[in-house]
């Protein structure tokens, strides 16, 4: 797992973490990865929830998979 140090410089934004890396975070905090990438989102781009996020992702995901 990762170090607190590594931790740290990700939450300051010094370091961007894998995707393997985001997988062992959130299987460590008991969470989805894409739990932690949506919080991410939100943040960076000062959303104040989710749900209109997920309702985009939503969206699109059917818009992918429609025949």
């Amino acid at each position: 797992m990762s170090s607190r140090t590594y931790v740290s410089s990700v939450e300051r934004a010094v370091r961007n973490p894998t995707l393997t890396k985001i997988d062992e975070l959130a299987t460590v905090l008991k969470v989805h990865p894409l739990t932690l990438v949506t919080l991410a989102y939100c943040d960076v781009n000062n959303l104040d929830s989710s749900k209109e996020l997920l309702g985009l992702v939503a969206s699109e995901l059917g818009a992918l998979f429609t025949d």
